[in-house]
């Protein structure tokens, strides 16, 4: 093959569009050329697709993605873990690459900070060569510095792309946030992020995990993942009386953590009440700008409450998610939340079925 196809982003709000571009010839020392498996469409892509994110345009998005080694560049030989690494083998990658060199990579230690961080799927053109930096695309290339991870047999990639950005982002979040032995906790979200919330905070130490979202769907994974309760809005619009159902749900007091993983600016001011007193809130859901909200900081004054953000993940965050996926298919099935599967020419019809939310995950298997 000397060109393969993309569905490429080149107007914000208008559907996508199929394109061929040339492969590249040679790869640069420690690249790598893959075939892709699966490619998720993330709720962020959704968000992309609306300009709510400053980025270039044409753009491949995707930054979920599963596939096979066409070619690896010279030097490239092992994956991040230090396992060997071979043409046909199948891999994952972060989505993410950071200098390793600036104040906040090798001083403060917050690679997620750094300002030359470009991600797949977001930050790089493609009518530019070599043009395949996104998942939705029968190829993907990976820069050199990128950290690949060997997939193991077991781990199936409905399971790798099922978990998608969202878990690496939960698990980044709650290890700055902390859950503490028999915390309760209140998840605000339904969604591929707030499932794997929950799946965090279940194995963390959490007693009880209170997930508030909708539609039903949504709920009824949220139960297969071990919520102990949740609460629909659809059923409790009004945001006092949710209030009152976690209050009645944790003894009176509010939850000890709350994580917001929505999106949606209007959830935080509702997220630090759900608080108790002296509790704590991690903003998790905001990676695109969906805009101000009025907010009173004597809340956070008044309830003595600690309030974290975080971005993105690191690299030992997918090494910790790999391994939390393949010791825990049955309790937490994440390969379950694959509900709809699409060609590449498809791409569209499946970035619209996730903006309505009438999916668990779509998938694109070129």
């Amino acid at each position: 093959m000397s060109t393969a196809r993309a569905s490429v982003l080149e107007r914000f709000r208008q559907p996508l569009v199929l394109r061929d571009y040339p492969l590249p010839d040679r790869l640069a020392p420690g690249a790598a050329l893959v075939r892709t498996s699966m490619a998720g469409i993330c709720g962020t892509d959704v968000h992309l697709w609306k300009g709510e994110l400053p980025i270039q345009l044409p753009v491949i998005l995707g930054h979920e993605t599963v596939g096979r080694i066409e070619r690896l560049g010279e030097g490239l030989d092992r994956d991040w873990s230090g396992q060997p690494l071979k043409e046909g083998d199948r891999v994952t990658w972060t989505s993410t690459s950071s200098c390793g060199r600036c104040f906040y990579c090798a001083e403060k230690r917050q690679p997620t900070r750094c300002p030359e961080r470009r991600a797949y799927g977001i930050g790089y053109r493609c009518d530019e060569a070599p043009h395949f930096f996104g998942g939705y695309a029968e190829f993907h290339l990976l820069q050199p510095r990128v950290h690949v991870f060997k997939l193991p047999d077991g781990l199936s990639d409905e399971a790798v792309v099922g978990a998608g950005c969202a878990l690496v982002t939960a698990i980044h979040g709650i290890e700055r946030m902390g859950i503490e032995w028999r915390d309760t906790v209140v998840i605000q979200g339904a969604g591929p992020v707030g499932i794997s919330a929950l799946a965090v905070a279940k194995t963390s130490g959490a007693s009880k995990v209170i997930v508030i979202g909708g539609p039903k769907h949504r709920l009824e994974m949220a139960e297969r993942f071990g919520a102990d309760a949740t609460i629909d809005l659809d059923e409790l619009p009004d945001s006092a009386r949710r209030l009152a159902r976690v209050r009645e749900l944790t003894g009176g007091h509010g939850a000890d953590a709350v994580v917001e993983c929505v999106g949606a600016p209007q959830a935080v001011a509702e997220g630090w009440e759900l608080c108790r007193d002296g509790g704590r809130y991690l903003v998790l859901g905001h990676y695109c700008d969906a805009g101000p909200q009025p907010l009173n900081p004597h809340v956070i004054t008044r309830k003595q409450l600690t309030v974290f953000g975080s971005w993105s993940s690191e690299p030992r965050h997918m090494h910790s998610a790999l391994k939390f996926l393949a010791d825990r298919p049955d309790q937490f099935p994440f390969a379950g939340m694959v509900t709809h599967r699409f060609k590449l020419e498809q791409a569209d019809a499946a970035l619209q079925l996730v903006s309505r939310w009438e999916a668990g995950k779509c998938v694109i298997e070129p």
